[in-house]
């Protein structure tokens, strides 16, 4: 028998190659990615972000040790149900005017979907080597490409999943279940798609006991009653409560939004614990955000179907390694995510996405993404913003909008008519047409006959005329 003699120096030198290909296996060693989405949540709703009135610790917690893009939107939607186009402009990386014309083959009303190609969110993390999983909401949602992931879940049940009192906890029941049953050293990529705060908002009783409902802030930016007809005004989330708004049902609207919010927020503290249990914190970058906002009394407002920042402007913040904690101003569309996550997680970025990442801004190597962000609602609003002003269009009945967020960040004082701003507007409807033809969205910024602005109330009978005239167009 031969017995093998290592020298000293041969000895040092097969310790460091041992110790340098560990040294490549960590480095090579993806982080897990758990996305939180949330249904109908305005930026302004969470404790840490500047709300002193709702109950979030668990996500205050996330915003306290993570990084926070304060000025994150959705671009927009083609129908009432903005949640549809979103979804799928996250899980594809591009606009809803990549698609609005195509069939989706097999999958209801034409345009509704993205299609399920090769350079989805989901089919490149399967590429990438990760383990994907999927659980959420099924209606108003990207079904096409959610059907990617390895693991695609779905509540059991939409509506119950909204009124049984525990904003989320089917779907954290089930996360937990999935990451404490891992086995592989596969890093895993989780995206769960929440319920809410969607309506019908139903809260447990101890969740509604956080707040006094006399005692709840109205919104800076109030009203009874939106001052014109912005081309959306009988849609289905604005008949959720009768106008005028009154105070006291804006109370009641926000107390239930704001419990079922620190329901959800329980819910998601359960996983973030499980984490830790299973010290997969330090290598799990973790995101929450939210569908589009929600108007819930601002500008005489209920639903999402508007381009004010309390209808597009959503809460997103990362937490992880590889993620600096702090906040920045820096504009980014939701659609931006997923090739941010790409980079964070040392994965290829496809080319040709309209989505484009942020990661050197929560890097700290950049201070800003995009230059100016364009929004869109169906061929009645049209909206572009910069740095510092706002400008809101409505062909449909000639109304131009212009706000400095700076000094009016509400959205209140118009400055459209004022003669100093003239070349302002003219400018920024420039760059709007620009953005228009970047998307090839042909809806005009003017038409040749815009009806009249003046809107009021429908009477109950009006309103159940138009109800029976919907339908009957439907049929």
């Amino acid at each position: 028998m031969s017995t093998i003699h290592l020298t000293l120096p041969r000895l040092g030198f097969a310790l460091l190659l041992v110790l340098s290909l560990i040294s490549a296996q960590a480095a090579d060693k993806k982080p897990n990615v758990i996305f939180l989405f949330a249904d109908d949540m305005r930026a302004d709703s969470i404790g840490a972000l500047g709300n002193p009135t709702v109950k979030t610790p668990n996500l205050d917690m996330l915003v306290k040790r993570g990084f926070t893009l304060n000025n994150a939107y959705c671009l927009g939607g083609n129908r009432g149900a903005v949640c549809l186009p979103s979804r799928n402009m996250l899980l594809s990386g591009n606009t809803y005017f990549r698609w609005q014309d195509l069939q989706a083959t097999g999958a209801g009303q034409k345009g509704n979907f993205a299609p399920a190609t090769a350079d989805t969110f989901p089919a490149v993390m399967n590429a990438a080597g990760y383990t994907t999983y999927h659980q959420g909401k099924k209606g108003n949602s990207a079904t096409l490409i959610q059907a990617q992931f390895e693991i695609n879940k779905y509540v059991t049940n939409d509506l119950t999943d909204r009124t049984n009192g525990e904003a989320g906890q089917q779907i954290v029941d089930e996360a937990i279940e999935f990451i404490t049953a891992q086995k592989s050293e596969k890093p895993f990529f989780m995206y769960l798609g929440f319920s809410n705060p969607h309506d019908p908002r139903v809260a447990a009783e101890k969740y509604l006991k956080l707040y006094e409902r006399e005692k709840i802030p109205l919104p800076k930016n109030y009203l009874p009653v939106h001052p014109f007809n912005n081309g959306e005004m009988i849609v289905r989330d604005e008949t959720l409560s009768p106008w005028p708004r009154t105070e006291d049902e804006i109370r009641k609207t926000l107390h239930e939004y704001y419990a079922v919010i620190s329901g959800m927020d329980y819910h998601i503290g359960r996983l973030l614990k499980k984490l830790e249990e299973l010290k997969l914190t330090e290598n799990t970058i973790v995101i929450f955000s939210a569908d589009q906002g929600i108007s819930v009394g601002s500008h005489g407002l209920l639903g999402k179907q508007n381009l004010y920042d309390h209808g597009m402007k959503v809460p997103l913040f990362v937490a992880g390694p590889g993620v600096k904690k702090g906040k920045s101003d820096a504009m980014v569309y939701l659609l931006d995510i997923f090739p941010s996550v790409c980079e964070l997680a040392g994965v290829k970025v496809p080319a040709g996405l309209d989505g484009k990442s942020f990661a050197p801004v929560i890097q700290g190597k950049a201070d800003k993404s995009r230059e100016t962000l364009f929004l869109a609602y169906r061929d009645v609003q049209r909206a572009i913003r910069d740095e510092r002003w706002k400008l809101i269009r409505y062909p449909q009945v000639d109304v131009t909008q212009l706000f400095d967020l700076k000094n009016d960040p509400d959205e209140l004082k118009n400055l459209a008519g004022e003669a100093a701003q003239k070349e302002r507007v003219r400018n920024m409807l420039a760059q709007m047409a620009d953005w228009q033809k970047k998307l090839n969205d042909a809806a005009p910024l003017t038409v040749d006959n815009p009806a009249s602005p003046k809107w009021a109330p429908p009477s109950a009978e009006e309103f159940k005329a138009n109800e029976t005239k919907k339908k009957k167009n439907k049929q």
